[in-house]
């Protein structure tokens, strides 16, 4: 009785003709599942940009801008000039983090110090791209004696880090780069930044920048005379691939709770162009980008986030960092 069967010559066949069609499948998948990410990655801009508006309305103006890298939110200091924080700190309670936001509330020396160190550490998941890096400590970058203790924390080891920046301008506007007696790190103290003399120092930024958050900013409405629908808010900030998860980048060293730096925001100078994420590339931390092929995401300040081309016109890019030039 004769038996049938397959041929090893029609098995290899089938086989390749399978490893084909994976093969023809896998990136349709891959591109599809990028698709998803991309959208929960608008999403989460969306809702950054919506809690800003809350803000607004609750105090009458964004939230500020903050002191500068040697120093993290401060519930005990207010939402205006005098917050240290930036404007992740200061939209915690309109993100539903209010618990975080208040774990120093109240607390004087080691406890507050301590208190400081668990919020630098608390990450939250919508501050982090799912293209990119998940939403949990990672180690700390260069250290900063001045950062650490006793300055505002207990040691840190881990910090929350987040992969959107906010507007700050066409024009960087550190202290330091004006020539001014502060550092890029801020202010030495709570009563320089409260003096006189401090509110000098503001004002002379203040006069500088044309974006949304800078160093002590408090920017309304009114102030965006470009229109809220041609000015960008918040949006994806570029990273070294090979740093996502180390702290070498020197954009993405430091924790998501302190004041302006260019770990939570970026600038719109044509002389740093936005760019997709490239493994190799580090101190180039002044520009938007993000890991998604093609276009980036970015909040606008009437609430709306759009996708913007990588090789979108320069100059189109600077006017929309800056919210009063006249040429929306």
């Amino acid at each position: 009785m004769r038996k049938n069967g397959f041929t090893l010559v029609e098995l290899l066949v089938v086989i390749a003709i399978i490893g084909i069609l994976i093969a023809l499948l896998l990136p349709a998948v891959q591109a599809a599942r990028e698709a998803a990410r991309k959208v929960q990655c608008t999403n989460n801009l969306k809702q950054l940009a919506l809690a800003a508006h809350n803000h607004c309305a609750a105090v009458g103006h964004l939230p500020a801008g903050g002191w500068g890298w040697w120093w993290i939110g401060d519930p005990d200091r207010g939402t205006g000039r005098g917050q240290p924080g930036g404007w992740v700190f200061n939209l915690l309670p309109y993100t539903e983090q209010q618990a975080i936001y208040d774990l120093q509330s109240g607390k004087t020396g080691t406890a507050k110090m301590d208190a400081a160190t668990q919020m630098a550490s608390t990450p939250i998941a919508g501050l982090n791209c799912p293209s990119r890096r998940a939403a949990q400590p990672y180690p700390i970058g260069k250290v900063h004696p001045k950062q650490r203790n006793p300055h505002y924390a207990s040691m840190l080891t881990e910090v929350a880090r987040t992969d959107y920046a906010s507007n700050g301008g066409s024009v960087l506007t550190y202290p330091n780069i004006l020539g001014g007696p502060w550092s890029s790190g801020g202010p030495p103290s709570t009563a320089a930044a409260d003096a006189p003399a401090g509110d000098a120092e503001f004002a002379k930024i203040d006069n500088l920048a044309n974006g949304i958050s800078y160093f002590g900013s408090t920017i309304r409405l009114a102030d965006i005379s470009d229109g809220l629908s041609k000015t960008y808010l918040y949006g994806e900030k570029f990273i070294n691939v090979d740093a996502y998860y180390t702290g070498t980048d020197d954009g993405d060293n430091e924790n998501m709770y302190m004041g302006e730096n260019g770990d939570i925001s970026r600038w719109t100078e044509t002389v740093y162009l936005p760019m997709q994420d490239k493994p190799g590339m580090t101190n180039y931390w002044q520009f938007f980008g993000s890991a998604h092929p093609g276009s980036f995401n970015m909040s606008l300040c009437d609430g709306s986030v759009t996708s913007v081309d990588y090789e979108i016109d320069p100059d189109v890019y600077r006017r929309m960092g800056d919210r009063k030039d006249g040429t929306p």
